[in-house]
């Protein structure tokens, strides 16, 4: 017998992006996956690929009315389809999964915390809010994986979830795909001439949603800091703005690269496919967001032997090693993100030896297969605990 499994997040893009891997793995285990989501444009390409998809809308904002209407479809679906195991990711989907599936009656109920929306900028009153309802979702759960290890302690402190209830698995990516090796000859010319970057113009790049949080205005004011001192820089930003957004600073962002006056220094590659390529061709990463659970992002530039410059915060400091495998400066700070950035660039031979520190200690902590067996193990401790009589 195949024990069923949904797998549920808010929007598509998380499927696309993140859980594909999960998806297959349990599938190659002998279970048999669902994933909920909203519809949007991966939805049809998702389903071309095999899976099995079922949209249900989850918005990704504070709209009470449209939660519980959510709430309800989910509830409905859930008590219809009987799913032994709900896996569920997101903040507002992971809360109202687990109500949804506690109500239902489903057995298992799992969430992954891909990092806590709270952080330790955040001011206290709006701090305290979003722990309480993380402490208020793990009620009607039975596991919180986290990615980070930080994140675990501070559940814990925070009283959200026992010891004994939550494990860190850590993220992972596929170290056969991101690999330097993998790449062609010819791919830099390539790129560089699709984003008009000249022959040996040092490259810095960012990837992530163009949103505020992912510190993209610090990005653009450290860029011209740089070029006040290496003017033959480009930088590169991979990414773009959800609609499930709501975030204006794309607008903001190119009127402030306007009047910097760094139109045709900053490159803008929008959503891609080919990270490993976008890669290949940066001298240096840098990810300077106020919050993380733990970046991917970071983990694929040092698998692409690169050296990264990040913020000094949860997740990111547990990949980096400082002074080893790239620098960690203070969040919001484009003085500190530039001078960091420059130090890399006028000293290449350290730069290429941090990179390759860099997919060293990604090949010994953060593989995809460590991760997906890390989860793979907590699943079947639950099943023996949970689903009496059933057998593998």
């Amino acid at each position: 017998m195949s024990l069923r499994v949904l797998q549920l997040c808010a929007v598509d893009f998380t499927v696309m992006h993140f859980l594909r891997p999960l998806i297959r793995f349990l599938e190659q285990k002998g279970f048999e996956v669902t994933t909920v989501c909203s519809e949007g444009s991966y939805f049809s390409q998702l389903q071309k690929e095999g899976l099995r998809l079922h949209p249900i809308p989850i918005a990704r904002s504070m709209n009470l009315f449209s939660h519980i209407r959510s709430l309800y479809i989910l509830h409905r679906y859930l008590r219809k389809n009987h799913y032994d195991i709900i896996h569920v990711h997101t903040p507002i989907a992971s809360l109202l999964g687990r109500i949804a599936a506690r109500l239902a009656g489903v057995p298992i109920r799992i969430y992954t915390a891909h990092g806590f929306y709270f952080h330790d900028d955040m001011p206290n009153l709006k701090r305290k809010f979003h722990v309480a309802l993380e402490r208020f979702g793990a009620r009607w759960g039975d596991f919180i994986f986290t990615q980070s290890e930080e994140d675990r302690e501070t559940a814990i402190r925070e009283k959200i979830s026992p010891p004994e209830r939550i494990r860190t698995i850590g993220n992972g990516i596929d170290v056969r795909h991101f690999d330097p090796a993998q790449i062609t000859e010819g791919t830099s010319a390539r790129y560089r001439a699709e984003f008009g970057i000249p022959d040996g113009a040092p490259i810095i790049g960012i990837i992530g949603r163009i949103v505020r949080e992912k510190g993209y205005f610090e990005f653009v004011e450290a860029a011209a800091r740089i070029l006040r001192q290496l003017p033959e820089t480009h930088f590169l930003c991979i990414g773009e703005t959800l609609k499930s957004d709501h975030d204006a600073t794309g607008a903001e962002l190119h009127q402030r690269i306007a009047d910097l006056k760094l139109d045709g220094r900053i490159h803008f590659a929008g959503l891609r496919s080919d990270i490993r390529e976008l890669l290949s061709i940066m001298n240096i990463y840098t990810l300077p967001s106020y919050r993380e659970g733990m970046p991917r992002s970071i983990l694929e530039a040092m698998a692409m032997e690169r050296p990264v410059v990040a913020t000094n915060i949860r997740g990111s400091r547990e990949e980096i090693v400082e002074g080893r495998t790239g620098h960690l400066v203070p969040p919001r700070d484009a003085d500190a993100l530039a001078k960091a950035v420059i130090s890399l660039l006028r000293d290449p031979s350290k730069a290429v030896e941090m990179g390759r520190s860099g997919r060293l200690r990604v090949l010994e902590f953060f593989t995809e297969e460590k991760v997906l067996e890390r989860q793979y193990d907590i699943y079947q401790e639950l099943i023996a605990e949970k689903i009496k009589g059933y057998r593998p």
